[in-house]
């Protein structure tokens, strides 16, 4: 074998070896998306994320210690397992979450009232007729809360180190907003036509 193709037989085995496929985890992403898509659609007061206050239970080099350790387990947690997960906690996730919380108060007697509904893409649409006093309020509405559905599909996607997920993950929400809708709902199916729950 001569020395030219030894060299090329060895850069492509050398780049065969240092190829990683990174897959977007879509079992990950539906499970994640039901989990906040719910938490949105509560109509329950903002719980505290933890009854427990690790600070004041245990001394702050114990609590440096363990969040050190947690870091650790999670780095190689993640690294075996990085197609299996799908990291949702960032600041802007529970910034925008939290907003869209609050808003979903005043979203859900529009989806109940049948003049609100879920577009085939996730985002949200009138539908029917809205009467002229609540017209000005649901567009507004509507704008505010179609836009956060983007931002957070971003901000999923950076929080994972992907950015080029995004597109994936706002396909993936799309399909669990209309399956997690609520009973009395208004959907568009994939064919366009409209639906309720």
């Amino acid at each position: 074998m001569n020395i030219k193709k030894l060299s090329m037989l060895s850069a492509l085995l050398l780049t065969a070896c240092v190829t990683i496929n990174i897959y977007f985890p879509a079992a990950a992403a539906e499970k994640v998306a039901d989990e906040i898509i719910q938490d949105i659609q509560t109509l329950e007061p903002n719980k505290p994320q933890s009854s427990i206050n690790p600070k004041s239970a245990l001394p702050a080099w114990q609590v440096s210690v363990y969040q050190l350790l947690d870091k650790a387990i999670s780095v190689v947690i993640s690294s075996a397992h990085a197609e299996a997960n799908l990291s949702v906690d960032s600041a802007d996730i529970r910034r925008i979450t939290a907003e869209m919380r609050a808003r979903f108060v005043e979203l859900n007697p529009f989806y109940d009232q049948g003049v609100l509904a879920i577009q085939a893409d996730g985002l949200l649409t009138t539908k029917g007729n809205v009467s002229l006093k609540d017209r000005n309020k649901i567009n507004k509405l509507i704008a505010a809360e179609n836009a956060d559905r983007y931002k957070l599909y971003q901000a999923i996607a950076d929080a994972n180190g992907h950015p080029e997920w995004a597109e994936q993950i706002k396909a993936t929400f799309a399909q669990r907003w209309i399956t997690n809708a609520q009973p009395g709902w208004w959907y568009q199916a994939a064919n366009g036509s409209w639906r309720q729950k």
